[in-house]
């Protein structure tokens, strides 16, 4: 039965049905087909799920993510990004990776990172020279970012389904993020250094880091934006992060709280101090949180369905059996998991692949002795990677559309930024401190 469920739900998410859906009819189609537990048990399970204090964080972060969308700060940031690293090698290709990293500081979401950096960076990158397949590949894969540096969606909802803590899983996501930014900024000069990409933005070569222009191709009408100015620029942008993981680091407020308070600078930034936004167009923004927030809660309640009928099943013992067949080893244990979730997040959309197997995974981790941040973190990170790792990359195909690129010229160069990533995954599994070290020298401080 197990592997029939499985095999139904990538059929019907391969034909393009709605992640929800596809979840909602094979979770009910188990429960009906199992005379051993009552179909009743699949709406009770579905509001079971939710009722998480942790996961009350998420309308609140995806509402702060929609205002500050419409704030204009995507664009500083990668004005910003381009003033301290325009001039490297890759320039545009190190700009939008930087962005997406910046802008993940401040959304915790991949498709949002994606999306904002993409749409402001894509016509520069058109124009600069870079090819419409790099630059989806580039801005697609840097995007995920998003999700695995603090404030994260991703996290939100693995420490709410794991009981883990999410301010605890904030603070292990910066170091893997730093990293993992870094890598993908090597991948991009390696791409430059190979003549693939250009070398630096268009413009006069022996600009300074304070004199660095805007944008590439800037006209003599543009004024010149130096490191400092830049800074000052995007002002709030910096701040947002500081005020939002600074209060949940030093335990002023918790993870939920946190989103209030990024929902409330949010709205004082877009609504009165950039003026962005206008108090009529508020109800759509407000709508579009509310969209969003139904259809990830409404993927999580399917998903927690289905995840107590595969338990029921014990899929757990099954998994456990079947990795145990092939070593007994922890590590080799949790590296065989790590393969698995890539896999499975390649196919299905990587939130679905979490709230499935969370409650199973999260046992063997514990089981092996994993730090459970060290875990989470691994998790996390080996499903954004699937996100983008045909043929499925939901996060490919947003930098795709927004690059305006064909499907096949983004796989075409995809492939060292994927490596680029793994490498990062690696680092990750082999030393735990990435992940362990703040948390642990922030309890420390408090203790």
């Amino acid at each position: 039965m197990l592997a029939g469920l499985f095999i139904l739900l990538l059929v019907l998410i391969l034909l393009g049905a709605p992640v929800i859906v596809a979840l909602d009819l094979v979770a009910l189609g188990g429960f009906l087909l199992n005379e051993e537990v009552s179909p009743v048990e699949f709406p009770k399970r579905m509001f079971t799920f939710l009722d998480s204090f942790g996961l009350l964080a998420l309308p609140y972060f995806v509402l702060a993510g929609e205002l500050l969308s419409r704030s204009g700060m995507s664009k500083k940031l990668v004005q910003l990004a381009n003033a301290l690293v325009g001039r490297w090698r890759g320039g545009l290709g190190q700009v939008s990776v930087l962005g997406c990293m910046a802008f993940g500081n401040v959304c915790g979401s991949a498709a949002a990172a994606t999306a904002a950096i993409g749409g402001v960076l894509s016509p520069s990158m058109k124009e600069a020279g870079y090819k419409p397949g790099f630059t989806a590949a580039v801005i697609g894969c840097s995007g995920i970012i998003g999700s695995i540096i603090p404030p994260s969606m991703i996290m939100i909802v693995y420490g709410s389904m794991a009981q883990v803590s999410i301010g605890g899983l904030f603070l292990a996501g910066v170091l893997p993020g730093l990293l993992i930014t870094a890598l993908m900024m090597g991948a991009v000069a390696i791409f430059a250094n190979a003549g693939r990409v250009p070398s630096a933005n268009v413009g006069d070569p022996s600009t300074s880091l304070t004199e660095a222009k805007c944008w590439p191709n800037a006209s003599p009408a543009t004024p010149a934006v130096g490191s400092l100015r830049a800074f000052l620029g995007a002002w709030d942008a910096v701040v947002a992060p500081v005020i939002i993981l600074g209060g949940i680091f030093t335990g002023f407020f918790t993870a939920t709280e946190a989103g209030v308070v990024a929902c409330v600078y949010a709205l004082v930034i877009s609504l009165f101090v950039r003026r962005t936004l206008k108090l009529r167009e508020l109800w759509g923004v407000l709508l579009n949180a509310a969209i969003t927030t139904a259809i990830v809660v409404g993927v999580i309640s399917a998903a927690g369905g289905l995840a107590y009928l595969i338990t029921f099943l014990r899929l757990d013992e099954w998994l456990r059996g079947a990795l145990l067949s092939v070593s007994d080893n922890g590590y080799v244990v949790v590296a065989l998991l790590l393969v698995v979730m890539i896999v499975l997040a390649m196919f299905i959309e990587s939130l679905a692949v979490l709230v499935v197997l969370v409650p199973v995974i999260a046992q063997i981790g514990q089981a092996f002795g994993f730090d459970p941040l060290h875990f989470g973190m691994l998790i996390v990170v080996a499903t954004q990677i699937g996100a983008v790792t045909p043929p499925v990359a939901v996060v490919l195909f947003v930098a795709t559309t927004v690059a305006d690129a064909r499907y096949d010229q983004t796989l075409r160069h995809c492939l060292p930024f994927i490596v680029a990533l793994l490498l990062g995954l690696v680092l990750l599994f082999f030393v735990p401190a990435l992940a362990t070290f703040l948390p642990g020298l922030v309890a420390g401080g408090a203790g």
